[in-house]
């Protein structure tokens, strides 16, 4: 995607001025220009020449009296459902764009690109290409906070047979949901899961860091078996820039004591400071459990290792900059200690949520987590699920099953979920393709309001999580707290006792695998509906994977009575 258009070329505007105009700002190119009547084509040398003549000339630079226009040239045959948006306000919400790309369309992925502007910018991909064309005619100019998005095609290499999409995972060969063996009898290894240790670094100490010609780092890679990237370019100008650190945990521990000795031995060398602190960058995902109810968890960390942690508020977190900064103050002995241990808790919340996540994958055909933006878009392509762990609960040729879902929240926080004149409930309802509706306090003095929401799986996923979000942005939960919701789903009361199990057995293992609390209240009547109550309280991920799991359980119930009746009619 190395070539260009350039548009709003005033007449008679020739090659040898184009070539003047990238000369003068350094912006290489490859080739002649090839000039039409009021636009031109040109090839760069590569993509990042090309995202760099992309930032510096749009709507920015003038040609006798008209702002050039540039973006990436693509045939209208390879158009696909892919646009690139640029020019995004660096410290916008993840929920005002989803809520804004909701507008045309299903967002199927949404993924942020890393540049040397100041100024964020995504890859988005929609179902379809009409609904693209419409993002790319509303969305291309559009004013957000002061700033005009700039929107193009991403060209489609490989076109398919259908709106131009690339062949599914059967037409490439992959295993089918919940095929044992993929094509060739040869169980699929899963790639190890890769959660890299991102420190923050005073951009001073960078230097001594890299050494001279690279000799530092390249020690510290070799004795410490670790790929490590400095992010040099990131953030221009700024005070402190990140490293990360890709290893084993052993590994990542090493390289990070290496790099601190390095800092306190620069500090002490140049009297720039008496102690330099360890930051580590964790994404906002993780932070909560690190934290643990009521601080606990942190307050541990800081008296088994004697430091002091604090970390960045929530008001940081924006659509650039997902990660919260946790500060450890100490001795480099102590410093190191607390690392473990903080990465530790990062390293199996990370755990954690790749097994929901997988389940999520594995039971809802085609969810794409980036999409739904609760998950770091950097992260490891997640595992695919293990072979002969059964097939999804619904066929793809037949439409979802319909789910409804009550969710308790505080009842202040009734106005954050609707928003103002209705908008963030509607939005939200849009992006999740789910019906979402308040339902009325049970008394005055209520304290908290039952949101109902009602969809396919998919929809309750992206739905429920939007609304965890909402609850933590908006601090109803406190910055040491993590969010966690009571949920209840209603299960046929015939079939209660298989979610209870001999004894209990099968709510205990269920608790234990998802560590969500899930209870079965005993004295119940059924309703109208012969339904009884489950209620689940936990966290999002665990909250999801419990009503997964009992689902699942209830799948396999109405099969064994579906097949039940079928060898009763043949007698």
């Amino acid at each position: 995607m190395n070539k260009l258009y350039i548009g709003n070329l005033p007449e008679g505007v020739t090659a040898a001025e184009l070539e003047k105009v990238f000369a003068e700002h350094q912006i290489s190119f490859s080739g002649h220009f090839l000039v039409k009547s009021g636009y031109a084509f040109v090839d760069c040398p590569d993509e990042r020449w090309a995202m760099k003549a992309i930032e510096t000339f749009s709507g920015k630079v003038e040609l006798h009296g008209k702002q050039l226009e540039i973006e990436h040239s693509v045939p209208k045959k390879q158009r696909s459902r892919k646009i690139q948006i640029r020019n995004i306000p660096p410290q916008l919400r993840w929920e005002v764009l989803d809520g804004l790309l909701a507008q045309y369309g299903t967002v199927e992925s949404c993924e942020q690109v890393n540049t040397d502007s100041e100024t964020a910018v995504v890859n988005v991909t929609y179902a379809n290409r009409e609904q693209t064309r419409q993002a790319m005619a509303k969305l291309n100019g559009h004013q957000l906070e002061s700033h005009a998005l700039k929107v193009s095609y991403i060209p489609d290499e490989q076109p398919g047979p259908e709106n131009g999409r690339r062949a599914g995972p059967a037409a490439r060969g992959a295993a089918r949901p919940g095929s044992p063996l993929p094509p060739g009898g040869t169980p699929q290894k899963q790639p190890p899961l890769d959660v890299p240790l991102r420190l923050l670094v005073p951009t001073q100490f960078v230097g001594a860091i890299i050494g001279k010609e690279g000799a530092t780092i390249r020690n510290i890679t070799k004795q410490t078996q670790s790929k490590i990237d400095v992010h040099r370019k990131e953030n221009a100008g700024a005070a402190e820039k990140a490293i990360s650190i890709h290893s084993t945990a052993e590994g990542c521990s090493a390289a990070c004591r290496m790099i601190l000795d390095i800092m306190n031995k620069e500090a002490k060398d140049t009297k720039t400071a008496d102690e330099v602190p360890l930051k580590i960058l964790a994404h906002n995902n993780f932070v909560g459990r690190l934290i643990g109810k009521e601080g606990r968890n942190l307050k541990k960390v800081e008296q088994d290792t004697e430091t002091k942690i604090t970390i960045s508020s929530l008001q940081e977190l924006t659509l650039y900059n997902p990660e919260r900064t946790i500060t450890v103050r100490g001795c480099p002995e102590s410093c190191c200690r607390a690392e473990q241990e903080i990465m530790r808790r990062v390293r199996e919340a990370y755990e954690n949520d790749v097994a929901a996540m997988s389940l999520q994958s594995h039971l809802i055909p085609g969810l794409n987590l980036a999409a739904v933006g609760l998950f770091p878009a950097s992260s490891t392509a997640l595992p695919p699920p293990p072979g002969g762990s059964g097939a999804a609960p619904y066929s793809s040729f037949l439409p979802p099953e319909q789910e409804t879902v009550h969710v308790f929240i505080p009842a202040q926080a009734v106005g954050a979920i609707i928003g103002k004149k209705g908008q963030h409930i509607k939005q939200l309802s849009r992006f999740a393709s789910a019906s979402i509706k308040i339902a009325p306090p049970d008394s005055p003095d209520s304290k908290v309001r039952t949101v109902v929401i009602t969809g396919p799986p998919e929809a309750q996923f992206k739905a429920q999580g939007r609304i965890y979000g909402k609850l933590k942005e908006e601090n109803f939960f406190g910055p040491k707290e993590e969010v966690k919701l009571e949920t209840h789903i209603r299960v046929p009361a015939s079939a209660a006792g298989r979610v209870i199990g001999k004894g209990g057995k099968t709510v205990n293992e269920l608790q234990n695998l998802t560590a969500a609390e899930v209870v079965v209240p005993r004295e119940q009547t059924p309703d109208e509906n012969e339904q009884v109550i489950v209620k689940i309280i936990g966290h999002f991920y665990a909250s999801q994977m419990a009503q997964r799991k009992i689902r699942d359980i209830l799948a396999q119930v109405k099969q064994q009575h579906q097949k039940g009746q079928s060898q009763s009619r043949r007698k």
